[in-house]
Formats: structure tokens, C-alpha cells, sequence
């Protein structure tokens, strides 16, 4: 009951439990509210249902976000969706990225993206790929063959195409590569005419068989010569080794 004052009665006011949901909710639907308080963790939103959302500083934006914060105040109106509800605990889970939105999460290896390059480092280049963050573009990965410098294949402002190699999401770090999405170079191919095949041909022969000086001839004369004596030699020792077992197996055959 109501309770007058000053003779003016005073219209009853219905007061709502401030853990209670008084409006039907669901999980993806867009909701609009104000920030009311903010934590290291996250930021609790009105949305007008008598309990405060949630909105976890991972989904407060597509980048990297330290503390709420850094990009929310008390009393800023906000645009969210509802990421999950526990009925039991009567809690409600916010995003603030757009359902639509490409972020890490959905980034795989292998997939190929478009961007637009931001900044240019002696080792790489960064490019800027819509999902809050920048993929890194290593030089070795930016063109076939050796590249001296990054600034002599990209330039601020161009718009590339690049393969994704490799996503950290947990430290928001994405390998990119330009290299994997350009077709393989064609071998160089040189052409040769009729007639200085037979000259190439030639030039091989001569490179193989080189011809010998005066000195290395009589060398190799004297080495063969070397050798024919030892054979000499050798073949004299034979003979003398039979000879004497000859005169020895004749000597005891005529003492028996």
C-alpha cells in the first residue's frame, strides 16, 4: 500500500528483484543498454531486464583490449548480442562483436586472405586483413627467389593476397604468406642454334682429354719403362728358383 503525504497520496510503485529477467531473451539477439560498472575482467551492461549483463574483455572488441577501460566509460550506451544465458544463475553474456564480424577464431591454416599493407619492418611487412589484427608478412615469404629488402615488393596502402601459414590466438600472431598464392616461376629456357651445338660438343672433348706437355710424356715414358724392367726382374728370379730345384731333385735321385 501506498502511504500519503502531506494529504497527496502517492502512486504505488512496483519494485523488480534486481536478479529477475522480465522480458523474454535469446541467445544471438541484438540488445542495446549502458555501461553501469567496469572491472579488469569485463563490463557489466543494462539491457533493461533488471539484471546486469556481462560483456568479457575478449569480446569487448576485434583487437586486443588490456582493460575495459582503455575503450568504455561508465554511462556510454552500447549495441550487443547476447552470447549465452544460464537461466539457473540468471546470467546473461554479452558480445559486442558483430555475429558477421571474421575474427582469429576463425582464421585456419591454409586459408587464403586479402588485406591491405599498414607498415613495412626491415624483416617483413604487416598487413591489415579486417579481423582487428595484422598478419605478419615474413621477406623470405614475399616472392620467389631472393628479396633484398621488403619495400622492393610491397608498399604502404597496396592491396595483396596472402595465405594464412600460421595463427596464435592466444597472442593474436598471424603468419602470413604471398609467396604461396604466385605461381611457380618457368624455368629460363636458352636456345641454342644448329651449329654451335658441334662447337659446345667439342670444347667438352677437349676439356676431358687435355693435351700433354714434353716433360709429362717422357715421365710417363720412363714409368712404363720402370715397370718393364721390374717384370724383367722378377720372371729371371723365377727361373733361377727352378733351375736350382731341378739340380737338387737330380742330385738325390742319384744317391739312391
Amino acid at each position: 500500500m501506498s502511504e500519503a503525504v502531506n494529504g497527496v497520496q502517492e502512486p504505488e510503485i512496483k519494485v523488480i528483484p534486481p536478479k529477475t529477467i522480465v522480458r523474454k531473451l535469446a541467445v544471438g539477439q541484438e540488445v542495446h543498454g549502458r555501461v553501469r560498472r567496469l572491472a579488469d575482467f569485463g563490463a557489466f551492461i543494462d539491457i533493461g531486464v533488471g539484471t546486469d549483463a556481462l560483456v568479457h574483455v575478449s569480446e569487448l572488441s576485434q583487437k586486443r583490449v588490456n582493460k575495459p577501460k582503455d575503450i568504455l566509460s561508465v554511462g556510454d550506451e552500447v549495441t550487443g548480442w547476447i552470447k549465452s544465458l544460464d537461466k539457473d544463475r540468471n546470467r546473461i553474456s554479452l558480445t559486442l562483436i558483430s555475429p558477421d564480424t571474421v575474427t582469429i577464431r576463425d582464421l585456419k591454416t591454409g586459408q587464403v586472405v586479402k588485406g591491405t599493407i599498414t607498415r613495412i619492418e626491415k624483416y617483413g611487412a604487416f598487413a591489415d586483413i579486417g579481423i582487428g589484427y595484422d598478419g605478419m608478412i615474413h621477406v623470405k615469404e614475399m616472392a620467389h627467389g631472393y628479396v633484398t629488402q621488403p619495400s622492393d615488393v610491397v608498399a604502404i596502402g597496396q592491396e595483396i593476397e596472402a595465405e594464412v601459414l600460421k595463427v596464435n590466438r592466444r597472442r593474436g600472431q598471424i603468419d602470413l604468406s604471398m609467396r604461396a598464392v604466385m605461381p611457380e616461376p618457368e624455368a629460363e629456357v636458352i636456345e641454342v642454334k644448329e651449329d654451335e651445338v658441334d662447337d659446345l660438343v667439342v670444347e667438352e672433348i677437349e676439356d676431358e682429354e687435355p693435351e700433354l706437355t714434353a716433360f709429362e710424356m717422357a715421365m710417363m715414358k720412363a714409368q712404363k719403362g720402370q715397370g718393364k724392367k721390374g717384370r724383367k726382374r722378377k720372371k729371371q728370379w723365377y727361373d733361377e728358383m727352378e733351375e736350382e730345384d731341378d739340380f737338387i731333385g737330380r742330385t738325390l735321385s742319384l744317391a739312391d
